[in-house]
């Protein structure tokens, strides 16, 4: 546990020294790989919707106007970055403090859930879903996005490469691939697409009605 919890200050640490640079950082990625994934997404989102790891707000610009926004991020410089940002905006939202592994909300309190280029740096990313499954209506949506293992075998050995180097530094997997462990808690992809060699992924998963 003492490990755990000195590895969790230490990646906390280091997302918020990163919150200031962190949309210059993000620019080139964007319009290299990502296009218009962020709308893509959310633009499907209804209802009550919580973004899990919702970082600087990057996502605010797109979702539409008449959702209930709600946004859990684990560094509070990130967070104060989205609500500078939602207030620009004009988009209101209830943006607070949270661990993604460990959600503070009911079961089934959300008609969507959100979380895009953010599972590639929780420490647990199982632990993650099932809290983004258990805040879930039955029926309602998962929408989630990233940066995944590639379909090319050569760009797979720089991640593993990238890897060795990214994980213990700043807690980024490379290699990830949340699709198969959606789609064994019961989801039905409803959309898809892989991208950019197979390196970006994103999807939209509906949890099973009871």
């Amino acid at each position: 546990m003492a490990d755990s919890e000195g590895r969790d200050l230490r990646l906390r640490t280091y997302w918020d020294r990163q919150a200031v640079t962190y949309d210059r950082q993000m620019a080139f990625a964007e319009r290299r790989f990502f296009g218009d994934t962020r709308e893509w997404l959310c633009r499907q989102a209804s209802g009550e919707v919580l973004e899990v790891a919702i970082g600087t707000g990057l996502n605010l610009a797109h979702y539409p106007g008449d959702v209930r926004l709600t946004g859990v991020e684990w560094s509070e410089a990130m967070l104060a970055v989205a609500r500078r940002r939602a207030r620009s905006l004009g988009v209101p939202a209830d943006l607070r403090q949270a661990d993604a592994q460990a959600l503070p909300y009911p079961e089934a309190s959300f008609d969507t859930v959100v979380c895009t280029f953010a599972l590639c740096a929780i420490p647990d990313e199982s632990r993650a879903l099932a809290e983004m499954d258990r805040v879930l209506r039955p029926g309602g949506l998962l929408l989630l996005a990233d940066h995944v293992a590639s379909s090319s075998w050569p760009v797979r050995a720089l991640q593993a490469a990238a890897d060795l180097v990214s994980v213990p530094l700043q807690g980024e997997h490379f290699r990830r691939r949340p699709l198969p462990q959606v789609t064994a808690l019961g989801y039905t992809v409803e959309r898809h697409d892989r991208f950019k060699l197979g390196m970006i992924e994103r999807f939209t998963a509906r949890k099973a009605a009871r």
